[in-house]
């Protein structure tokens, strides 16, 4: 004859196998997101300078989450894309096919056509 505690503790350990799983999981899911990609990087030439005196740089980054994928142009003086001007694209799925860089700012050719002007105001200084 069993003890009659010998369905509960198999009850117990499932429960536990059951959350260190779901566990597991969580945890593999939060290491691997969110995550930036650099998808493109392009830096201001030297034949255009701004009134800050910086050199600027232009990267198009992909952002994945748990919710999904978004992209975005940043443009800025921070080689680590922490602090600049950013215009977000949503799930726009295009490359940038090349950059123009001038005195107005610098405008984004993507492979599907389209372009996207950024003016120097909204990333000289330091935006």
């Amino acid at each position: 004859m069993s003890a009659p505690s010998a369905p509960g503790t198999r009850l117990r350990l499932l429960g536990v196998l059951l959350l260190g799983v779901a566990v597991g999981v969580a945890l593999s899911l939060t290491a691997s997101l969110p995550r930036s990609e650099v998808l493109h990087r392009d830096a201001q030439p030297a034949t255009v300078a701004y009134d800050d005196g910086s050199a600027h740089l232009l990267a198009l980054v992909r952002r994945s989450t748990l919710l999904g994928e978004s992209r975005e142009i940043f443009v800025g003086r921070d080689p680590g894309l922490s602090y600049g001007h950013r215009v977000g694209l949503g799930a726009f799925a295009a490359s940038v096919r090349t950059t123009e860089w001038t005195d107005a700012g610098v405008r984004v050719f993507f492979d599907t056509g389209h372009e996207l002007f950024v003016p120097a105001r909204s990333f000289v200084g330091g935006r």
